[in-house]
């Protein structure tokens, strides 16, 4: 991931019904979550959350699939590996033990 990239992807995380709707597809995990529950969920007219749906599309931050008339919205979960990689790159310095709290932070309880 470049600085373009990364940028990319903060500015689409920059309007706060797009942080809800990213922070809701990751919780959905690998089952994603269709466009209107989204939009139910959110409390987001569809207008609305399809605009909202196309920036996160375009930063690269979700992925759809087409089900019948209607469409499935995963997180992109490469995505934000790349991006805290690209994040953690250069962190700590040499010494991994600064950065062991942080990854425990992020990490999921299994």
């Amino acid at each position: 991931m470049d600085i373009l990239d990364a940028t990319t992807i903060f500015s689409a995380l920059s309007q706060h019904t797009r942080l809800d709707v990213f922070r809701l597809l990751i919780k959905a995990g690998p089952e994603g979550a269709l466009s209107g529950e989204i939009g139910d969920m959110l409390n987001v007219r569809q207008n609305t959350m399809s605009a909202n749906l196309t920036v996160l599309l375009n930063a690269g931050l979700v992925q759809n699939e087409r089900q019948g008339r209607t469409i499935r919205y995963f997180a992109n979960f490469e995505a934000v590996r790349r991006l805290l990689a690209f994040l953690m790159e250069d962190c700590c310095g040499g010494n991994p033990a600064t950065c062991q709290p942080i990854i425990e932070e992020i990490a999921c309880d299994g």
